[in-house]
């Protein structure tokens, strides 16, 4: 990655019956039940599936419930205004800002909701990477061509990704 290159992060979070915040056991609840109205329309009558695994392996239509469930998480993530909270700057001050999100089913049991499994992934806005020091990212929300950023640095861990670049 070059000096002042535009990148796009992405930070997955799991959500399974372990979760403890609040917010995860509500959206873990309310997909659970989602997909237990959607899978309806994908499973089979004669030889019905227990698991979304199963069941994308005998109905590759399935891979619609992904988006379909997601829709149930839609009004948790717009209570979080853009930013995922659990995600700081080195600071503590500045959260992960998002703009879009992505929910995926990793795994669930029309039997059994504590097999419910589902990643959300949120997506940053663009924003300028200006290198690394550490383990940090330095990087800086104003995007347009400058010599002068106002910075922040997001500690690289586990979940965050870089998922566009733009030299």
């Amino acid at each position: 990655m070059n000096y002042k290159s535009k990148i796009q992060l992405a930070y997955r979070l799991v959500i399974d019956s372990n979760s403890t915040f609040v917010w995860d056991k509500y959206v873990f609840e309310d997909t659970y039940q989602e997909y237990l109205l959607q899978h309806q329309q994908f499973n089979s009558k004669e030889n019905p599936k227990k698991t979304f695994r199963e069941l994308l392996a005998d109905n590759e239509k399935a891979e619609k419930l992904h988006y379909l469930v997601g829709i149930a998480a839609a009004n948790y993530a717009q209570q979080l205004k853009g930013n995922l909270y659990r995600v700081t700057d080195i600071l503590g001050n500045n959260y992960f800002p998002f703009i879009n999100y992505r929910l995926d089913i990793i795994n669930t049991d029309i039997e059994d909701i504590s097999k419910h499994k589902i990643g959300i992934t949120f997506y940053s806005p663009l924003l300028t990477y200006l290198g690394m020091v550490g383990n940090h990212y330095l990087l800086s929300k104003n995007t347009e061509e400058s010599n002068e950023f106002e910075t922040f640095m997001m500690t690289a861990q586990s979940g965050l990704s870089v998922c566009y670049l733009k030299d």
